[in-house]
């Protein structure tokens, strides 16, 4: 779970500001790091009296994409959950001085559960682990009903044109990303297979544009489940949240399904490979329409993360001890978009997609 520092961090400067700012956390610290977190270093706080933290920071160096890792944004959307029934770490603090430890950080709550990585859910029974996958699709569904105004996050994101935003940013990240040369090899990440015949293919063909609050990167892995029950109790990683289309999410969760195997742990995943797992079509009723457009809208999505993964990696700034073996995915997920557009291209042609 937590283990060896793998990108340093100031201990002694952070103890200072905790005993200056939240006196609340006793010092001295003892600080391990997590071996998830692609994007934003996260590290473990135990504090003098044994309670524990997590704390989450941008990493080191000049950053690609700086609003890839807003910790700012991810502090204001959990802060604002916490009188909410969406189950999210409560919010400790939040510093924007980067003279502390070097950039900005927060410090959340440690929510102690079961993290899966691999979608299956393996090693649980048929009962817990149909259970768990319903109690995901719950927990995003009470999400997506929260009215953003309520919990004052009406500025959090724009209120429409989730799709068009998605493009273009997407866009303008993966030519930067594509450009970044290897430190080791001079080599450069490259292009993302089809990108362009994608991208464009979206643009004219979106859904009907609706507004909720979305996660951003909803997955199993992304879910802390009680230590002993089949429920969630935490969401992490809210780093690309904001208000958009909460197809994107579902897709996003659902990618499984339709890529079994797509992480580089490899777990096996078909609907009916491990009993209990639900079957699709049950899971996704309520958001059939429109449903291969947005797989295959997330799985660009998803290369295109990829992507910047194996760009900071390439620049030294990985914070996953694994980041090296995302590269090979990149050009997989592509395939799978080009796939899935083609198969939202052959219903349109037949009457039966209706977006």
């Amino acid at each position: 779970m937590a283990g060896p520092i793998r990108q340093p961090i100031d201990i002694p400067a952070l103890e200072r500001y905790l005993d200056a700012q939240v006196p609340s956390i006793k010092t001295p610290l003892v600080v391990q790091q997590f071996g998830y977190g692609q994007s934003n270093p996260t590290y473990l706080l135990t504090a003098a009296d044994k309670s524990k933290f997590v704390l989450r920071k941008k990493p080191p160096g000049t950053l690609l994409n700086p609003t890839a890792h807003a910790v700012e944004r991810e502090y204001r959307v959990l802060h604002a959950l916490k009188d909410t029934d969406v189950p999210a770490p409560k919010t400790i603090a939040l510093c924007t001085d980067t003279k502390i430890i070097g950039s900005a950080f927060y410090i959340m709550e440690f929510v102690s559960g079961r993290i899966f990585a691999n979608p299956a859910i393996p090693d649980v029974s048929a009962l817990d682990r149909r259970q768990m996958w319903i109690s995901a699709l719950q927990t995003l569904g009470k999400l997506h009903l929260l009215n953003y105004k309520s919990v004052g996050l009406e500025t959090y994101g724009k209120p429409a044109g989730f799709y068009s935003r998605q493009l273009k940013t997407l866009s303008t990240i993966s030519q930067a990303q594509a450009q970044t040369k290897d430190v080791k090899t001079n080599q450069i990440v490259g292009e993302i297979p089809g990108f362009r015949e994608l991208t464009s293919y979206f643009a004219a063909t979106q859904p009907q544009d609706r507004t909720t609050i979305i996660h951003g990167d909803y997955k199993i892995d992304n879910l802390i489940f009680h230590p002993t029950e089949p429920r969630v109790i935490g969401i992490l990683d809210w780093e690309l949240s904001t208000l958009g289309h909460p197809l994107s999410d579902l897709c996003n969760l659902m990618s499984p399904y339709v890529n079994p195997g797509a992480t580089p742990e490899g777990p096996t995943f078909m609907s009916g490979a491990y009993d209990g797992l639900l079957p699709r079509d049950e899971a996704v009723k309520i958001y059939e329409e429109g449903l291969k457009w947005g797989d295959a809208f997330g799985f660009l999505r998803n290369a295109v993360i990829t992507q910047g993964i194996t760009a900071r990696n390439a620049r030294g700034q990985a914070s996953s001890a694994r980041a090296g073996e995302y590269k090979e995915l990149t050009p997989k997920l592509a395939a799978l978009a080009s796939k899935m557009m083609e198969e939202d291209k052959r219903e349109r042609t037949s009457g039966k997609q209706k977006l």
